[in-house]
C-alpha cells in the first residue's frame, strides 16, 4: 500500500506541475505562479521520500515507517494544499495552514531519523 501511495503522490504532483506550467501561467500573477512553484517542490520533495520509504519497508520490513509516512502524507496536504489554493485565488488566511504542513514535513523526517537512529542500536 505505501508504494502505490507514494506513486499517486507522485502522479498528481506531475499533473499539478503541468498544470501550473501550461494551464494557469497566462491566468496568474507572479506571486501565485510562485507559490504553485514552490508548492510543487515540495510536493515532489516529499513524494520522493515517501517512494523512498515505501522501498526502505520492503527491504526492511521490522522498520517503523507508519508514523513517518503518515506525517509525511499530512504535511504535502496540508503545506501544498494551501498554497495551491491560494494560487488558484482563494483567501490568503490559508496561508495559516502552510506551517502546520511544513511542521508535518519536518516531523516526518525527524521520526525517520530517530527510527533509523534506534534501529541502528
Amino acid at each position: 500500500m505505501w508504494l502505490a501511495i507514494s506513486a499517486l503522490n507522485l502522479a498528481i504532483a506531475v499533473i499539478v506541475g503541468a498544470f501550473g506550467a501550461h494551464g494557469l501561467k497566462s491566468r496568474a500573477s507572479l506571486e501565485q505562479l510562485n507559490w504553485w512553484h514552490t508548492s510543487t517542490e515540495y510536493f515532489f520533495y516529499n513524494a520522493l521520500g515517501l517512494l523512498a520509504i515505501a522501498i526502505l519497508v520492503k527491504v526492511s520490513p521490522l522498520f517503523p515507517i507508519k508514523a513517518s509516512f503518515l506525517c509525511l502524507q499530512i504535511g504535502i496536504v496540508f503545506f501544498c494544499g494551501s498554497l495551491y489554493l491560494m494560487a488558484l485565488g482563494l483567501p490568503r488566511i490559508l496561508g495559516a495552514i502552510t506551517p502546520i504542513g511544513g511542521t508535518f514535513m519536518i516531523l516526518g523526517w525527524l521520526l525517520l531519523a530517530w527510527n533509523a537512529y534506534k534501529l541502528s542500536k
